[in-house]
């Protein structure tokens, strides 16, 4: 199995932590993580394919075991986790890349892709949502506070941002047979983490903050219509916030791309690791085989 290797960089003055496996010289997958966790998410996906492609996982600042700015210094919003992964892709001077979407990272993911398309060699979604028709009920208590914020309803969100609020976004909508593949590390070490450098409230003002990314999706949809970039969808249905429809949605924009609706939740790398790498190796392969350039997909 490919080692995973843990690194650190500089990106305008804040220490980023990073996991990567693979060759220097191989394909660039790019990850960004989703909330409430870390590049830690991708622990087993890494070593899974590092063979053959050079994988790479970010730490947000203010997650996992980057940096915890002071709010003045870095934006807690969508927009400034958007202008980071840009700046920690050109930090690392990566300039053609495949994107894994999922959860925030998805949102964060797609501004890259805006930013830079021709940068975009393929896109593998895993339950990251760009459809406001296909909210699942689990957006209802965000949606009322979007739409009408009051101290009840902030105070909500602030016991959302707790271990017991964050074992239930790892485990709370997936069927009972599948709770002990998930590992607790997931909302232990997040948990601790947010407790040991005090990221309670940024967390809680990030999740405010999510209202913003509802302009920003007719957006990505465009983009797809318009590059029709290779997709790859792997879709756990159950998901409070993304149910299976949010996945199908996909193929209004793209109807070329390849979907599998797993019996797997949100957090579908800890339940069907295998079947995830399987498909998206085999995705990723074809998609190298096809470009008369395949050496342009290099870092």
């Amino acid at each position: 199995m490919p080692a995973v290797h843990h690194k650190t960089v500089d990106v305008e003055g804040l220490e980023i932590f990073y996991r990567e496996a693979g060759p220097e010289d191989a394909p660039v997958m790019l990850l960004p993580h989703g909330y409430p966790c870390s590049s830690f998410q991708f622990r087993n996906l890494l070593p899974a394919l590092a063979d053959a492609w050079r994988l790479i996982a970010p730490d947000a600042p203010g997650f996992g075991y980057s940096a915890t700015p002071d709010p003045s210094r870095f934006s807690y919003t969508f927009d400034g986790y958007a202008r980071f992964l840009e700046r920690f892709v050109e930090t690392l001077g990566l300039t053609r890349y495949a994107l894994y979407l999922h959860d925030y990272g998805s949102q964060f993911g797609f501004r890259l892709a805006l930013r830079a398309p021709e940068r975009v060699a393929a896109l593998v979604i895993q339950n990251g949502d760009i459809y406001v028709d296909q909210f699942g009920p689990k957006y209802r208590m965000l949606q009322e506070y979007w739409s009408k914020p009051t101290p009840e309803g902030r105070a909500k969100l602030v016991a959302a941002v707790s271990e017991e609020g964050f074992r239930d976004e790892f485990i709370g909508e997936i069927p009972e047979h599948l709770i002990d593949r998930v590992s607790p590390d997931l909302w232990t070490l997040s948990w601790s983490l947010v407790q040991r450098f005090d990221r309670r409230e940024n967390l809680v003002h990030l999740l405010e903050d999510q209202r913003t990314t509802l302009a920003w999706m007719p957006r990505y949809q465009a983009y797809l219509r318009e590059h029709q970039p290779p997709t790859l969808i792997l879709w756990g249905p159950h998901d409070g916030y993304m149910p299976e429809g949010a996945g199908r949605a996909y193929l209004r924009d793209v109807p070329d791309a390849e979907l599998h609706v797993l019996d797997a939740g949100h957090w579908a790398l800890e339940t069907h690791l295998e079947e995830i790498a399987f498909r998206m190796r085999r995705f990723l392969q074809r998609v190298h085989a096809s470009r008369s350039d395949g050496a342009a997909w290099l870092t």
